[in-house]
């Protein structure tokens, strides 16, 4: 973990805000405590805690929950790596992308068919660098992760993933079913925050028992 304050982007820091005050029912907090358990126990066994969220295509929600996981981690400074990965290789969705960039997020990519997004959140930090890739993709190759499944499909026809520590089913649903409509943006954006205020939650939780 580095060292030095984490700053956030001014625009990102208010969405971040707001985030934090969205409302998490019980229920879904019930589902959320086997995350906040995982890292617990990495950060009182000191150990690595490597995240890995994983959907069909790692194009949407995955993608959205490996960059508000990291951002959280690095806010609440616990150290985290946070990865994302799939079944299947297709592109990380401009949809995505586009409703990062308006929550704040800083982002550039290379290339143009599986385009790799330099997804940054503060001045002295990394990017978190986002492309569809497999779960397997060697850029996640960590000894032990837990696999977070972040759509019920994976989880169904994924029965076995190789590393795997702990296996934790946090399901969102996907806001693909309303790509070319009026809804688009609204539900991405959406998901977004319904994420982003999941895993601070997730984070507050961890850090009140560092």
């Amino acid at each position: 973990m580095d060292s030095k304050p984490l700053i956030l982007f001014p625009e990102l820091a208010q969405t971040v805000e707001k985030a934090r005050h969205l409302p998490i029912s019980e229920d879904r907090k019930e589902v959320l405590q086997p995350l906040i358990n995982f890292i617990q126990s990495c950060v009182q066994e000191s150990k690595a805690c490597n995240l890995n969220f994983i959907c069909t295509h790692n194009s949407r929600r995955s993608q959205f929950s490996q960059v508000w996981a990291q951002t959280a981690g690095d806010f609440f400074g616990i150290p985290v790596k946070c990865f994302s990965g799939g079944m299947e290789v297709t592109a990380c969705n401009e949809r995505t992308v586009k409703s990062l960039e308006k929550s704040g997020f800083k982002i550039s990519l290379e290339g143009s068919v599986n385009p790799i997004y330099s997804v940054h959140y503060s001045e002295n930090r990394p990017p978190v660098l986002c492309f569809s890739k497999l779960f397997d993709d060697p850029v996640n190759l960590v000894p032990e992760f837990a696999a977070v499944m972040t759509c019920d499909h994976a989880e169904e026809n994924c029965p076995f993933i190789p590393g795997t520590k702990s296996r934790i089913p946090l399901h969102y649903a996907d806001p693909k079913e309303f790509d070319g409509t009026d809804l688009e943006d609204l539900k991405y954006d959406e998901r977004s925050m319904q994420i982003a205020s999941e895993m601070f939650y997730v984070f507050a939780e961890v850090g009140k028992w560092g």
